[in-house]
């Protein structure tokens, strides 16, 4: 079982900045991979990035690539999200989720484990 618990989230400005965090628990072995996903009102959960638990590798949606950064701490069992240059429709609830990826290019989906999400809410 791995447990999974953000933190972060707020009401800014448009330009603006928040670092999410994702304290994880349980194990939480070489195998995983640790996402971020957001779901806006009124839409579907969406593929922000991931992470590698191991090694650190990136996978990014349209979305989150160029104004946001992925990070780890594997000593500490964190995950991070940087948000940059936030805009007005980055408005969401940001959830983290954890899998076992065993094969190549499975790491966009299919997610076990997710925490109850931390909402950001971005202002014109």
């Amino acid at each position: 079982q791995v447990q999974l618990v953000e933190s972060g989230g707020g009401l800014v400005q448009a330009g603006a900045s928040l670092r999410l965090s994702c304290a994880a628990s349980g194990r939480i072995g070489i195998s995983y991979v640790m996402g971020w996903f957001r779901q806006a009102p009124g839409k579907e959960r969406e593929f922000v990035a991931a992470i590698r638990w191991s090694g650190g590798s990136t996978y990014w949606s349209d979305s989150g690539k160029g104004r946001f950064t992925i990070s780890r701490d594997n000593a500490k069992n964190m995950v991070y999200l940087q948000l940059n240059s936030l805009r007005p429709e980055d408005t969401a609830v940001y959830y983290c989720a954890a899998k076992v990826v065993s094969v190549p290019g499975q790491e966009r989906e299919g997610y076990r484990y997710w925490g109850q999400g931390t909402q950001v809410t971005v202002s014109s």
